[in-house]
C-alpha cells in the first residue's frame, strides 16, 4: 500500500508541476556559417553598407543601444511604409551578440503596431569562416500574428541565404528589384 501511495504522489506531483511549468515559447531560429571572418561578418549587421550589401537596398543603421536599424525593402516608399522603419538596436556585445526589435510588414498592421524581438550572435568557427545564429520572439497568438510568424520564418531564411551569397559571390545588385517597385509605384492602380 505504501508503494502505490507513493507512486500517486511522485504521479500528481509530476502533472502539478506540468501544469505550472509555462509553455514553450514560439519563436523563430535560424543558423549560417558564412565564409567571413568574425570582423566582416560583424560588419554586415553593424553598418549601412554592410546591410545593403545582402539584405535591402538602403538602410539607417547607428550601432549602438537604442541607436537606428532601420531596413528599407522599399526606399522609395513613403515614410513608415519603407520596411523595417524606426527600429532600434536593443542591445550589442561586439562581435558576438546584437538585438534589435522589428516589425511586421504594412501588409500586417495589426502585429505591425506591436515589435517583436530578434537576437543574433556570431561564433567564429576558424579565421575565414563565422556562425551566425537568429533567434525571433515577441510573437502573440492568432489571426495576424500567425502570418506574420509564418512570413518571417520564410523571411529570415532568404536574408540568410543572401548573407551567405554575399560573402561567396559579393553584395547583392538591388538595381532589378528597385526597378521592379519604381514600375509598380508607376503602374495605374486597378480596382
Amino acid at each position: 500500500m505504501t508503494t502505490n501511495l507513493l507512486r500517486l504522489v511522485a504521479v500528481c506531483a509530476g502533472l502539478w508541476s506540468a501544469t505550472l511549468a509555462p509553455a514553450a515559447e514560439r519563436a523563430i531560429d535560424k543558423a549560417v556559417v558564412v565564409k567571413a571572418g568574425l570582423d566582416e561578418a560583424w560588419a554586415a549587421w553593424t553598418t549601412r553598407e554592410g546591410i545593403v550589401s545582402f539584405f535591402a537596398p538602403d538602410a539607417r543603421i547607428e550601432p549602438r543601444v537604442g541607436g537606428a536599424f532601420s531596413i528599407h525593402f522599399d526606399p522609395g516608399a513613403a515614410p513608415g511604409l519603407k520596411g523595417a522603419d524606426d527600429m532600434r538596436y536593443l542591445a550589442l556585445q561586439p562581435k558576438k551578440m546584437l538585438s534589435f526589435d522589428w516589425n511586421a510588414p504594412p501588409s500586417l498592421p495589426e502585429a505591425r503596431a506591436q515589435r517583436t524581438f530578434v537576437v543574433l550572435r556570431f561564433a567564429p568557427v576558424d579565421a575565414q569562416t563565422t556562425r551566425v545564429t537568429l533567434h525571433h520572439t515577441g510573437w502573440g497568438d492568432g489571426g495576424e500574428w500567425d502570418r506574420a510568424y509564418t512570413y518571417f520564418d520564410r523571411a529570415w531564411g532568404a536574408v540568410f541565404a543572401n548573407l551567405e551569397k554575399r560573402f561567396e559571390t559579393g553584395p547583392i545588385d538591388w538595381s532589378p528589384w528597385l526597378k521592379q517597385l519604381e514600375a509598380m509605384r508607376a503602374a495605374p492602380a486597378t480596382r
